[in-house]
C-alpha cells in the first residue's frame, strides 16, 4: 500500500506513508513536474499541520491552547474553555457523524470560546511574550519548507481555524514569515488602547475554510496561473493532498485513506512534504 514506483522520492517508502493508490499520486506528481513549479502552490493547515501534535509524549499546544494556557486569562476562564474542548473535540474527530451534523456544532463551540476571550480583556501587546513561553513547535523540517517555497516564489497560503494573531507570531518567531506567506484566519479587534474588544468578520472554522477563501477573490486572481495545488491538512475538513493522521489512528485511518491522497500516520516531520517540493522543483 505504501510503495510507489517510477517517482523516485524514498520518503514515499517511509513506514509512516500510506497511500489508498499509488498509481493515482504518481500520475499527479509526475503531471506537475511536467507543468513547471511556476504552476505550484501550497495551501495548509496549521495546527497540528506545520505545527507538531506532540513532542516527548507531550500535546503541543494549538493556537488557542497557547490562550488558554497563558498568564492571559482567568482560571475560571481557562475552566470555561476546558469544558468546551472537552465536549466539541470528541465530536470533531468522530468519523461516525457527518460533516453536516458537526458543522453547527463546530461553529457554537468557536462562537463560545470566542465571546469567552473578548471578556478577559486581552492585551495585544502580550501576545509575543505568550507564544514565546508556550510549548507550541512547528514540525521538524519546517525551515526547509519555507524557505524553498519562498526562494522558488510558491506561495504558501495559511488556512486555519485557529486565531491569526497568535499563528503569525509563532511562524514570526520561528524567522519564517517571508512575503510569500498569507494567512487566512480569525484575527482579534482591538480597540485604540491595543485590548481585545471583538473577533473580526465572519469566523472561520474546521468546514468552512473554502467559503473563506472565497471571501478573498481578489486575493486568488492573482493565483490563477497556479492551478496545480499541494494541500496539507489533518481533518477531513482539510481536504485532499497530503492528511496528517495524528490521533485515533485505527479508528480513523480508512476514513483518512479514503480521502487523501497520501496519509502520514504519527509522523511530526515535514519530510515527505518538503521531499515532494523538492521533487516538484527538480531538487531530486
Amino acid at each position: 500500500m505504501c510503495r510507489i514506483f517510477n517517482v523516485k522520492i524514498p520518503e514515499l517508502s517511509n513506514p509512516s506513508v500510506c497511500m489508498r493508490d499509488p498509481h493515482r499520486v504518481q500520475e499527479i506528481l509526475q503531471s506537475m513536474v511536467k507543468a513547471g513549479s511556476n504552476t505550484v502552490q501550497v495551501i495548509s493547515d496549521f495546527d497540528m499541520t506545520l505545527t507538531r501534535f506532540a513532542y516527548n509524549g507531550k500535546r503541543c499546544p494549538t493556537c488557542h491552547n497557547i490562550l488558554d494556557n497563558s498568564k492571559l486569562i482567568s482560571n475560571d476562564c481557562k475552566e470555561e474553555l476546558k469544558k468546551l474542548l472537552n465536549t466539541y473535540y470528541p465530536i470533531e474527530i468522530d468519523s461516525s457523524r457527518s460533516i453536516e451534523d458537526k458543522l453547527p456544532l463546530m461553529v457554537e463551540w468557536w462562537t463560545k470560546a470566542h465571546e469567552i476571550l473578548v471578556q478577559q480583556e486581552i492585551r495585544k501587546d502580550l501576545l509575543a511574550i505568550v507564544v514565546r513561553e508556550s510549548d507550541a513547535m512547528l514540525r521538524e523540517g519546517y525551515q526547509l519548507l519555507f524557505d524553498h517555497l519562498y526562494e522558488h516564489s510558491i506561495p504558501l497560503l495559511i488556512f486555519s481555524a485557529g486565531i491569526g494573531d497568535i499563528l503569525e507570531e509563532v511562524i514570526r518567531q520561528a524567522g519564517v514569515f517571508h512575503p510569500n506567506v498569507k494567512v487566512f484566519s480569525n484575527y482579534m479587534d482591538f480597540d485604540e488602547t491595543g485590548v481585545l474588544r471583538a473577533f473580526k468578520g465572519e469566523l472561520i472554522h474546521i468546514y468552512n475554510k473554502r467559503e473563506g477563501a472565497l471571501l478573498n477573490t481578489g486575493h486568488f486572481q492573482e493565483l490563477r496561473t497556479r492551478p496545480n495545488v499541494l494541500l496539507l491538512g489533518d481533518s477531513l475538513g482539510d481536504l485532499t493532498m497530503i492528511g496528517f493522521l495524528n490521533d485515533k489512528v485505527e479508528e480513523r485511518k480508512q476514513s483518512y485513506l479514503d480521502s487523501y491522497d497520501i496519509v502520514l500516520v504519527k509522523d511530526e516531520t515535514l519530510e515527505v512534504p518538503n521531499a515532494l517540493l523538492l521533487y516538484l522543483t527538480g531538487n531530486k
